[in-house]
């Protein structure tokens, strides 16, 4: 089967390389980038696809380009941290502790109270959504593509549950963190514990309107999630 990596624009494959590379520390905030003739000639690119792929990591508050002074990394507090494929790149390396405590920090802040508000605004239909996923999680392990994918799912659809079009709006940026926390765990030698008994106490609450019970199956969720990805991270 042909990569999948291939079939991209080649400015986004640019950007995904360069993304990846200023996100793992390779080139740190205040450096210079190469400039754009440099970067054409080391990737076989056109000078429009460099200029291309450099647009998307300054939408992402990642470069900043000044006439005469080139493409310069800004500093972390200016990334948009949330950025899907911000998370994406950051997990393509060893993310540092410090970012890895702050993204759980951030889930644990907002998860439990959208699993709360779940349990009491959920329907049939959201229901029905989680169960699925739940299945598709059991059946297929959540070191596979698929069992990734539905677990993404089942977080989002506690999201869409709280009937909050903010919080709803923050679902992409969170199953983002489901999915990549999840993938940087079980490529670590050492398999993390088994969260499944966890997602199905916390499907139980809401299913049951147990507002407490799905906050405090969300809380023990997390917590597990964070020691083995700081687990993972020690390699």
């Amino acid at each position: 089967m042909q990569d999948r990596s291939r079939r991209r624009p080649a400015h986004t494959l640019l950007a995904h390389r360069l993304g990846v590379a200023i996100a793992t520390g390779a080139y740190a905030p205040g450096a210079v980038l190469p400039g754009e003739v440099e970067l054409a000639e080391q990737n076989g690119v056109s000078r429009s696809v460099v200029r291309e792929a450099l647009r998307m990591l300054a939408a992402k508050g990642l470069v900043e380009s000044r006439p005469k002074a080139g493409t310069r990394v800004r500093d972390r507090a200016l990334w948009a941290m949330l950025d899907p494929d911000l998370l994406a790149w950051m997990f393509e390396g060893s993310p540092p502790l410090d970012f890895v405590r702050a993204l759980f920090e951030l889930r644990m802040i907002v998860e439990p109270a959208a699993a709360e508000m779940a349990a009491t605004r959920r329907d049939a239909r959201q229901l029905s959504r989680m169960g699925h996923a739940l299945e598709q999680m059991a059946a297929h392990g959540l070191a596979t593509p698929e069992g990734q994918m539905a677990d993404q799912l089942f977080h989002a659809a506690i999201l869409e549950a709280t009937d909050n079009e903010l919080l709803v709006g923050l679902s992409v940026s969170i199953t983002s963190a489901v999915r990549w926390t999840t993938i940087f765990k079980y490529k670590a030698s050492r398999q993390p514990r088994d969260p499944m008994p966890q997602h199905r106490i916390l499907f139980e609450a809401i299913a049951n309107a147990d507002p407490a019970g799905a906050r405090e199956a969300t809380l023990d969720l997390l917590r597990q999630a964070q020691i083995d990805t700081e687990i993972a991270l020690q390699g």
